[in-house]
């Protein structure tokens, strides 16, 4: 296996790892104003509220991995998607300030603005991702210099329109699951209530995405029609959605998540199998397509960094360990609450 397809795992992995994790944090904000208390919007943030900084360290991982070891496909990308990551990282400062202020005076305007914040920048940083991750499926507009030839507007095509949609609703369940799966007493019966719609609304924003890549994106069907035997993945991805339901109506909260959890992993490898070796495709001309091969950094630095990876990972793993280990269990709200 090569240096580029190690590191390209590693990227991977970090995705993984920041989607699963910070899936919930954006599901619960997008949950947030439909709280009908006070109390209840506070335990939605304590829910999340140890965890959410540091799961967002993933995403820092994902650009620093992709910065050091595909510097090519890291200026191509960023400077193509430039539009879009200013609104990403909007939502995320945002997101993080209303986590922070909201609860800094008791005031009704004050915690309702910093609310309404939290949620818009939750529900925008959703929309965001899967609108990237869409548009690295139907490709974007790069010339024969790697650079983004295109204007703001090739971004909002449909295509990666409904992927966005279909990543919101996803996280929504995912959030709506990890709230019951935290709460106690009147407000976990009220998320309870909201399962099944979350669950029904990813379900046919994944049935409606999924024909729209038959379709219209037939090149990602290509890797499994040439290999059969990976067909197990979309029906293992299928069966852990259609577990999800089942667990969630026999109040098994935990294997529900566990579910909800897998269908995201298995999602997003479906999603590198399909792409697989490119980064984003180019709509100009398939050759100027940003790779693995062509965006790489020297097999000597990529062996470094490897090295480098396989310390801080584990550490980075073993902190986020331990701090789920420490607050885990159900939510209950005291004075260091947010």
């Amino acid at each position: 296996m090569s240096f580029e397809v190690l590191w390209y795992i590693v990227i991977g992995a970090a995705m993984l790892f920041y989607t699963v994790l910070d899936g919930f944090d954006l599901g619960v904000g997008g949950l947030h104003l439909f709280a009908r208390t006070d109390e209840q919007r506070r335990i939605f943030l304590n829910a999340i509220g140890p965890v959410w900084d540091g799961n967002e360290v993933w995403i820092v991982v994902v650009m620093g991995a992709l910065f050091a070891g595909f510097p090519g496909a890291y200026a191509s990308l960023f400077s193509g998607f430039y539009s879009l990551l200013m609104f990403l990282i909007a939502g995320l400062m945002f997101r993080a300030a209303a986590i922070e202020f909201r609860s800094k005076r008791d005031s009704k305007r004050w915690r309702a603005i910093w609310d309404i914040a939290f949620a818009l920048s939750s529900i925008l940083v959703g929309l965001v991702l899967g609108i990237i991750l869409g548009n690295a499926v139907q490709g974007i507009p790069i010339d024969a210099n790697q650079n983004f030839a295109g204007h703001f507007s090739d971004f909002l095509r449909p295509y990666p329109i409904i992927v966005g949609i279909t990543s919101m609703a996803l996280f929504t369940m995912h959030g709506t699951i990890y709230l019951a799966m935290k709460t106690e007493g009147e407000t976990h019966e009220i998320v309870r209530r909201w399962i099944t719609p979350a669950i029904l609304s990813f379900i046919i924003w994944y049935a409606i995405t999924t024909v729209a890549t038959f379709i219209y994106q037939p090149h990602m069907l290509q890797r499994f029609l040439a290999k059969p035997q990976l067909s197990i993945f979309p029906v293992l991805a299928l069966l852990a959605i259609l577990n999800i339901p089942y667990q969630a109506r026999k109040n098994n909260h935990g294997w529900a998540f566990i579910s909800s959890c897998l269908s995201i992993v298995l999602l997003l490898i479906l999603f590198s199998l399909g792409t697989f070796p490119f980064f984003v495709y180019s709509t100009l001309n398939p050759a100027y397509s940003l790779t693995i091969y062509n965006t790489a950094s020297t097999h000597k630095t990529l062996g470094i960094l490897l090295i480098i990876v396989g310390i801080g990972i584990p550490l980075v793993l073993a902190y986020g360990f331990w701090v789920y280990r420490i607050f885990r269990g159900k939510v209950r709200l005291d004075k260091s609450s947010y």
